[in-house]
């Protein structure tokens, strides 16, 4: 490596670990997958300890962390990556005795790909390397409120003294009060 390359990392490891004992955990994850060859592109919300199938990849999150919003935005996530079903190479007795065996051909179904942290605002810093798919952090999520009991969610009506153009959500003045007007 060269030695612009050896600083260059030491200075992000130096800038994420001083930003470290600010990060709170999250209990999921924004996660954006790419199918190289088709170009299809899917934003997946994770769970910690969930696992998310995408192409012949399974994904697992097994940490997110993300700094406050009062400080400089960044999320990390510790994610899982293998390979997923039957392997993509041809087995090693139809290649013949003759030919060298692939490194991928050592790759079968569930391999590892990858397992470490990914981060939202350095996605080539430590990235899954495997020519069709590509997996990014766009951030991480709190933990959702159960709906209520009646499963339904709407929006709160305006009271019944409220004009009918009047926001919803927005407190009225109190009439009792007298203006400044």
């Amino acid at each position: 490596m060269k030695p612009f390359g050896v600083v260059a990392v030491g200075i992000a490891v130096v800038g994420l670990a001083a930003s470290a004992n600010a990060l709170e955990p999250r209990q999921g994850a924004h996660l954006r997958a790419l199918e190289k060859i088709t170009g299809d592109a899917t934003d997946l919300t994770v769970k910690v300890g969930e696992t998310k199938d995408f192409g012949r990849i399974a994904i697992t999150l097994r940490a997110c962390w993300q700094a406050p919003p009062e400080d400089t935005p960044e999320s990390e996530a510790f994610l899982e990556i293998r390979s997923r079903g039957a392997a993509q190479d041809k087995p090693l007795a139809e290649l013949g005795p003759d030919k060298e065996k692939p490194k991928s051909a050592s790759l079968g179904p569930d391999a590892p790909l990858f397992s470490g942290w990914m981060f939202a605002s350095s996605p080539g810093l430590n990235a899954l390397e495997h020519p069709v798919y590509d997996v990014w952090v766009i951030s991480c999520t709190a933990a959702s409120a159960p709906p209520p009991a009646g499963g339904s969610v709407e929006p709160p009506a305006a009271p019944a003294s409220a004009p009918a153009d009047a926001p919803v959500g927005v407190p009225l003045p109190d009439p009792s009060v007298p203006s400044n007007q």
